[in-house]
């Protein structure tokens, strides 16, 4: 059995611990609480705009347009974002899966990290960065969608990727976050409108102006939205994953001092008997 002072300077490790992740929660709360309230008024907002172009472009009919078919390049970009910071159970891990446990062959892809932890675990498996930008997720914003979007654009364009995909974490509720794997590049039409594109000949869309030219605006603003719309909600992700985790280790930590209070009082419990048992032994003898 451990000593009492081994058990005491045990209890005061744990209830130091205790305080740090207490802290952290608290903190985690209040920034989940406005995470929770961008991701939510901006939902609406991009789940609306990745439905609006797939189902405009299953209804255009077969368009010739590069952004709608494969490049001629194997290499596929994929933005994966993730946090600075651990502590929030399997938020960052769950996202790296959808990369390691994928389909996508490890030589074909390149990285465009958002986050110091999806960066790390990834370049310890041998994949390539091809850019990272931890801050971007620190403070969510439009302007760095958007900077993201023309550069990965620009690479599409170039030919030196044929593929975009986008990874994140997607923000249900508080207590449910769902990794995510994406599609951005070129654009597909869902399930759901191919049907439609096949037998409904009065769904057919016309554009104005010229497709192509209606093409090159529409596609960047759907891809910024579509990688702002992953940073909010992987930011809102975050805060609930780490407010989770560190409720989770602040409730056992409180288990662990009530099993070592148990324990010291049973050792000083102890100590004390065989003081007085030292002590009436003591006496009978001098008697």
């Amino acid at each position: 059995m451990a000593s009492m002072r081994d058990i005491k300077r045990r209890k005061g490790s744990i209830q130091s611990t205790q305080q740090i992740t207490k802290a952290m929660k608290l903190v985690s709360t209040v920034k989940l609480q406005r995470a929770k309230q961008r991701a939510e008024e901006s939902k609406a907002y991009f789940n609306c705009m990745y439905e609006t172009v797939t189902s405009m472009l299953a209804k255009a009919g077969g368009l010739d347009h590069p952004y709608l078919k494969a490049g001629n390049s194997e290499k596929k970009a994929v933005v994966v974002i993730t946090s600075n910071r651990g502590l929030a159970g399997g938020y960052n891990s769950n996202v790296v899966k959808l990369i390691t446990k994928g389909d996508f062959r490890k030589e074909d892809l390149e990285i465009y990290a958002i986050g110091k932890k999806g960066k790390d675990a990834l370049q310890r498996y041998g994949y390539t960065i091809r850019e990272e930008d931890p801050d971007v997720i620190e403070e969510p914003s439009y302007v760095d969608a958007m900077a993201i979007s023309r550069r990965l654009l620009a690479s599409y364009a170039a030919g030196e990727i044929g593929e975009i995909y986008l990874a994140y974490t997607g923000f249900k509720n508080t207590v449910v976050h769902e990794p995510t794997l994406l599609k951005l590049l070129p654009v597909e039409p869902s399930a759901e409108e191919q049907p439609a594109r096949e037998t409904d000949s009065k769904a057919m869309m016309n554009f104005e102006p010229e497709d192509d030219e209606a093409l090159d605006m529409i596609i960047p603003k759907y891809v910024t939205s579509l990688i702002y719309g992953g940073l909010v909600e992987a930011c809102a992700s975050e805060n609930g994953a780490r407010m989770q985790a560190m409720d989770s280790a602040t409730t056992n930590a409180e288990e662990m001092i009530d099993h070592l209070s148990l324990m010291y009082n049973r050792a000083r419990q102890g100590s004390i008997t065989q003081e007085l048992t030292e002590i009436i032994a003591g006496a009978n003898a001098i008697s």
